[in-house]
């Protein structure tokens, strides 16, 4: 299921890529990660130039930028184990991209000629990097969600509303090049690796940005996928509880490692949340979204 949205406004419109409102849990989310979803280059070579002049520009100006390896999203296919949506099991395609021409290609400025007039996604954006972006819809114990402010050094959308996030991360699971999952054993084995990554990251990321511990939260639900219009940035996003309230969070999100990212941390409801989502980069009000699906969907259930 594909579905656009927004308020008007480019940069903060999402596109829902999937919704899974009941959640799925690690044993339903596989991955496949194959060369064939990597990104396939332009033929226009002025475009594809533009992706080494574009970063030359960005590390002459930031010379501690790093180019550093990252999952690119290629789609994703689905099958029921019931017929019935709460056995869904999804398979992510994942390919093989790089900071640099994320850069080079998502935040060109020309962006838009990276994309191809097509009704599937992968389609779409087959020329752009596309990395996977996660992110987190956290529950204190007190039924609060947790969202972050985005610190104003940050390369996107600096001061804006997030939820815990980031992404899943190739050399977590020890994958460099292509050339790691050569054979058919290897690459089952790389397939489940990468499976798990994806719960293991985002677990990581939550542990990081807000400064919880791992033991406080619970395993993640997988709930879909979002994308940000602006930019074609796509994201997969959870929903984690975490047993702490909301005052021993902040208390601990001073402490956080990665709380450089940040300013601030919140622990607002739900209609608050609806509030600051004017605020937020286009693929985290996606990620609200698909989080308003599961409570909808929990309420008739």
């Amino acid at each position: 299921m594909e579905k656009e949205m927004g308020n008007g406004c480019s940069s903060l419109a999402y596109k829902l890529l999937f919704s899974c409102p009941f959640g799925l849990s690690q044993p339903q989310l596989s991955a496949v990660f194959d060369e064939s979803y990597d990104r396939i280059p332009h033929s226009d070579s002025n475009l594809e130039n533009s992706i080494s002049q574009i970063w030359d520009q960005r590390v002459q100006k930031n010379g501690s930028l790093f180019n550093g390896k990252k999952f690119r999203y290629g789609g994703y296919s689905q099958k029921s184990g019931d017929g019935s949506k709460k056995e869904s099991y999804v398979c992510l395609h994942l390919g093989l991209t790089d900071y640099r021409t994320f850069v080079g290609t998502n935040l060109n400025p020309s962006w838009e000629k990276f994309l191809v007039a097509s009704e599937d996604d992968p389609t779409q954006c087959q020329h752009t990097s596309s990395p996977l972006g996660n992110g987190a819809i956290v529950q204190t114990s007190d039924q609060k969600i947790v969202l972050l402010q985005r610190s104003n050094n940050v390369g996107e959308f600096p001061g804006h509303f997030v939820f815990p996030g980031g992404h899943p991360e190739p050399q977590e699971v020890g994958i460099e090049t292509h050339e790691y999952c050569e054979g058919s054993k290897d690459s089952a084995l790389v397939n489940k690796k990468v499976s798990q990554e994806m719960f293991e990251s985002i677990i990581r990321e939550v542990v990081e940005e807000i400064g919880v511990p791992a033991t406080s939260l619970s395993d993640p639900l997988f709930i879909g996928i979002s994308r940000r219009v602006l930019n074609v940035r796509p994201a997969i996003f959870f929903f984690i509880k975490c047993s702490l309230e909301s005052k021993e969070i902040h208390q601990l999100y001073s402490k956080a490692q990665d709380g450089y990212e940040s300013t601030q941390l919140y622990t607002v409801s739900m209609i608050e949340v609806e509030h600051m989502t004017s605020k937020m980069p286009g693929c985290h009000q996606g990620g609200f979204a698909l989080y308003k699906l599961m409570v909808e969907a929990l309420k008739k259930n």
